[in-house]
């Protein structure tokens, strides 16, 4: 029987590979955006002939569909997705119905590997998550540690590694900098540890490149049917098989630091260590406190909570940094503003070379930086997609029906280019959009401006994001000139979270007085 599943399961995807053949000499012929829907495996031929180009692909169609679109599957896949940008849907079903639209089965089995962490429940394991991260984030010693953290990493490791590649004019992906970075950084705040991934060296952290290999594995769990991903796990090849290693690799490294906390809590190390620095907040100590008794195997939960929010503090930040650095590469213009911004808001001048800028009222003052990163994370949300599955039967605002049965994917990615949303010149990198004419930040609806969610799911960590971003947008811009690398291609990748590609390959050299 094993065996007769597998010949059927290698015969499927020989039509897929026919047929993705078919699609392509059909379309170089057809003008036409839309996916060609074929007897049996329906639209996806057309899918993944453009799985490259995904999240354009999507926005071509949305273009051509007004926002909302009804992909098809194959036959008995389950893979039918209602695909939508329009912020009326949007706003619905992430703000004004919340509550029909949870993540859902079909989220958790893709996510599986985030466990019963805050980004995969709903119900009451997400509101002890909410209210538990909510509380530690509000405390008056949070954003003194994220500070200090933050300044510490980038004195202590941005600097030095851009100072060496610089005076040796190396050529450095300013991208796995600050993937390296924030990892640091991320793991310092919550694990009270810190890996120094970002160092001279650039070690090799098996945990740190997981999330690499996590993020492509899950996109494509969106786009294959269940019985390919099933044969990849059991001939252990393909992404499944990567998404098996980088399981490992956070265990091991995660359940270590539990480990050794609680070990430290034990023997009263964690508090006197605590006392010593002030009653410096500490993270970890406070979660595993915050869980007891309230949870079953509260290993396994710490582990999820861990890995979720390290997630979002590795990721989503490195990436909206590097589309960040890439956009103002390309618009030098921006980035003499910011810089004009910084010598003028907070009273540097040139010569005043490795000056760091960490102060939360500083950091206030920089309208038209804050108005060149929510400008970024328009046009390249981190966050491109998201899955909802409706609770009950349903008619969204756009006039489209949904039942319980329905997949939902929400193309934030697609919302930035949108002339209906943002105007004719939604393509164009333009900070000043963000900014009122008595020279304040301009405020967006969510529904309109999703990079940090919408509704009762709104990033946590949407102010811990901007302060990180901005001490070390400052670092670099006012100590550093960035040059890329020419005939680098710079797109973006085949993930859930949207980073580049290739990287971003640059040359780094010091600001002279």
């Amino acid at each position: 029987m094993a065996f007769n599943m597998m010949i059927i399961q290698f015969f499927l995807l020989f039509l897929f590979t026919l047929l993705i053949f078919l699609s392509f000499w059909i379309k170089r012929s057809c003008r036409s955006s839309l996916p060609t829907d074929w007897p049996v495996l329906r639209m996806t031929p057309g899918l993944l002939q453009n799985a490259h180009r995904i999240h354009e692909f999507i926005t071509d169609i949305l273009k051509e569909c007004h926002g909302t679109f009804q992909f098809k599957g194959p036959v008995l896949a389950d893979l039918d997705l209602l695909i939508t940008s329009e912020p009326a849907n949007i706003h619905y079903i992430l703000s004004r119905n919340f509550t029909n639209y949870p993540k859902g089965p079909d989220f958790r089995k893709i996510f599986d590997i985030l466990g019963d962490g805050i980004f995969n429940t709903d119900a009451h394991l997400w509101e002890l998550h909410r209210k538990t991260t909510t509380s530690l984030f509000n405390n008056a010693e949070f954003y003194k540690v994220l500070l200090e953290s933050t300044k510490n990493k980038v004195e202590k490791g941005l600097i030095p590694v851009l100072d060496y590649v610089s005076q040796d004019g190396i050529e450095v992906d300013l991208q796995e900098i600050f993937q390296r970075l924030t990892f640091d950084n991320i793991c310092s705040l919550l694990l009270d540890h810190d890996p120094q991934s970002l160092s001279l060296e650039l070690p090799y952290i098996p945990c740190e490149k997981a999330f690499t290999e996590t993020e492509e594995a899950l996109l494509y769990r969106h786009l294959l049917p269940e019985s390919i991903l099933k044969l990849q796990r059991v001939i252990g090849f393909g992404k499944e098989n990567s998404l098996s290693k980088a399981r490992e690799a956070f265990d091991g490294f995660i359940y270590k630091c539990i480990s050794t906390k609680r070990q430290q809590v034990e023997i009263g190390d964690s508090r006197e260590s605590s006392a010593a620095e002030g009653d410096k907040l500490d993270l970890l100590t406070a979660y595993m406190e915050a869980y007891k008794g309230k949870t079953g195997n509260p290993e396994i939960f710490l582990r999820d909570t861990l890995l979720n929010l390290m997630l979002a503090g590795r990721n989503t930040t490195s990436t909206a940094l590097s589309w960040f650095f890439w956009l103002i590469a390309e618009n030098p213009a921006v980035e003499c503003k910011i810089r004009e911004e910084i010598e003028s808001k907070l009273h540097s001048k040139e010569e005043e070379i490795w000056k760091l800028f960490n102060k939360r009222e500083d950091l206030a003052k920089l309208v038209y930086l804050h108005g060149a990163l929510c400008e970024a994370l328009r046009l390249f949300p981190p966050v491109a997609l998201e899955h909802k599955a409706p609770f009950q039967p349903d008619i969204l605002p756009s006039g489209h029906p949904v039942d319980k049965d329905s997949k939902i994917v929400l193309s934030f990615y697609s919302m930035g280019r949108m002339e209906n949303i943002w105007g004719e010149d939604c393509l164009e990198f333009k900070p000043e959009r963000w900014i009122t004419d008595k020279g304040g930040i301009k405020h967006e609806p969510s529904y309109k401006f999703p990079a940090f969610n919408a509704g009762p799911r709104t990033c946590l960590g949407k102010e811990m994001a901007f302060t990180q971003m901005k001490i070390i947008a400052t670092s670099i811009i006012h100590n550093y000139n960035i040059e890329l690398v020419k005939g680098h291609q710079v797109i973006p990748s085949d993930s859930v979270i949207l980073q580049m590609k290739y990287g971003l390959k640059a040359m780094v050299s010091r600001r002279s007085a």
